[in-house]
């Protein structure tokens, strides 16, 4: 299980355990697992999916490490 924190400007917009995380990087969107090796990557314009949930997102960056992964965005409207 990840431990997931998402945050905008505005409050926190999600905190809990989930099984993956699948973020819109800069790079490509890419998927976070148990055991995912520790990364700081930005992100951008798309959506962010955890446990059946999807965030619509502007941008930010995310975190991961030991199993925690932390997600500052912009929201859209």
């Amino acid at each position: 299980m990840l431990t997931l924190k998402i945050v905008s400007p505005e409050r926190i917009e999600f905190t809990g355990e989930v099984e993956s995380v699948k973020v819109p990087g800069t790079q490509g969107n890419f998927e976070i697992l148990t055991g995912h090796a520790p990364i700081i990557s930005t992100l951008t314009k798309g959506v962010v999916e955890f446990d059946g949930k999807q965030l619509e997102i502007l941008g930010g960056f995310v975190e991961v490490q030991q199993n925690e992964v932390s997600v500052c965005v912009e929201k859209t409207e």
